[in-house]
């Protein structure tokens, strides 16, 4: 065989290679989006109180959790509050602040938060940015130099490139900020200018952060920790990190990180065990309500016990009209069984929350489905205190007050563009 022949026959060989390869990607990657859902159900048995002591116990062990009962959370309602307090805490930095989004935006809002990081950094503040690649794609590393430049560090999470490849799908959805070990923002906007504004007659984005001061501000550095390692290599190990014998207040609390393995998470056990335990109401709010056939049961269960519950979610103005109505198509189960689902009306809504029973209070980057639940790296923060959850529920109620209630009579209402989500609907529903 000549040169030529022999040159043609392994190129042949490799684009083979290649296009098998992508095939098993592929195939993998259908497996972990419609593949079948882990069947989660509690233990039976009998439950202790749910604003016990015991319950706080079997919650932080069996969700692995970081567990403080010193600590202090503000609720931040909005872009127009929450920003400020987050450059505000920047600007006050002594030691170190760790900054970590799906999403990051090039605007007025990221010029000026990278000003002020810049700043920070230039002054000998250790300043680190991770950034996830798929959800911020649009941007280049360029964004960042003046940061770098500057002595601050910025990586991707997950680029694309051939070392990376087999883990394409494995996203990090975390969005937190935290400074000197002692203050931390967790919830779930990223950052992005429609926070704050938008186009002419559009509302910002309806969204919550927590403020946290405290010792589990620490476990916030473990989450950042643990993908800053796993994309750069280094251990944070500093105490302005982990600074010792952090207390700010009174309140109970629990960080829970999500790093789905053989399709399970510990977010997902912290939802799972808190909707099979709840006795008077479960309050969601959520911008993609896909639940997977444990979820829908267990909310389904719910209902059936006299459980009040309530879904909000996106409406008219979601960023993703196809989730939308596959969202829509999933419902009617569960509208039949007594579970009330409402759209928000006057912008997008973004929000990540869940109250139970008046008491445990979840907010977090984790969004009611599929995905956050089984493929995404997430954090939520978990309180046990009933005036923070009174707050919560209020505000939802003052969400609810701005929405529309998705009945059957709506659904049936669709027209032809909804028979077909629906079709699709029943396929992601798998097996009922």
């Amino acid at each position: 065989m000549n040169r030529k022949a022999a040159g043609s026959a392994m190129t042949k060989t490799l684009a083979a290679l290649g296009a098998g390869a992508l095939v098993l990607q592929g195939v993998r990657l259908g497996m972990e989006v419609f593949g079948p859902s882990r069947p989660y159900h509690l233990e039976s048995c009998e439950l202790p109180p749910i604003d016990s002591p015991e319950f706080l116990g079997r919650m932080a062990c069996v969700t692995d959790a970081a567990l403080d009962r010193d600590g202090r959370f503000t609720v931040l309602r909005n872009g127009a509050i929450f920003y400020p307090a987050e450059l505000a805490a920047i600007d006050q930095a002594k030691h170190a602040i760790n900054l970590q989004a799906y999403e990051f935006q090039e605007g007025d809002f990221t010029r000026e938060l990278l000003r002020r990081l810049t700043a920070c950094a230039r002054r000998g503040i250790q300043v680190r940015v991770l950034i996830d690649f798929i959800g911020s794609y649009k941007l280049g590393r360029d964004y960042f130099r003046g940061l770098t430049e500057a002595g601050g560090h910025f990586a991707w999470y997950h680029p694309i490139d051939l070392k990376q490849w087999p883990y394409f799908d494995h996203r990090s959805h975390r969005k937190l900020l935290t400074i000197d070990g002692s203050t931390g923002f967790i919830g779930g906007a990223d950052y992005a200018d429609h926070w704050i504004e938008c186009e002419q007659g559009k509302l910002p984005w309806r969204d919550t952060v927590f403020k946290v001061e405290g010792g589990l501000v620490s476990a916030l550095n473990a989450t950042f920790s643990q993908n800053w390692v796993e994309s750069t290599g280094e251990i944070l190990f500093s105490s302005d990190h982990f600074p010792a014998g952090a207390s700010a207040g009174e309140t109970t609390g629990m960080v829970v990180m999500g790093r789905p393995g053989y399709g399970t998470s510990s977010v997902r056990v912290l939802f799972q065990a808190l909707l099979d335990s709840a006795r008077s109401s479960i309050k969601i709010t959520t911008p993609y309500f896909l639940p997977d056939r444990s979820a829908r049961h267990a909310l389904m269960r719910a209902a059936g016990r006299g459980v009040n519950v309530e879904i909000l979610t996106a409406g008219r103005d979601t960023d993703h009209a196809s989730v939308r109505r596959l969202s829509e198509a999933m419902s009617v189960k569960l509208i039949r069984s007594g579970v009330a689902i409402y759209e928000y009306q006057p912008s997008m809504i973004h929000a990540k929350l869940m109250t139970v029973d008046g008491v445990w209070s979840i907010c977090g980057s984790t969004n009611f489905d599929h995905r956050s639940f089984s493929l995404n790296d997430e954090v939520n923060l978990a309180i046990r205190d009933r005036a923070i959850t009174e707050t919560l529920e209020e505000q939802f109620q003052e969400d609810l007050a701005r929405s529309r209630r998705v009945t059957r009579e709506t659904l049936r209402r669709q027209g032809i563009s909804g028979k077909i989500f629906a079709d699709v609907g029943w396929v992601l529903r798998r097996e009922e």
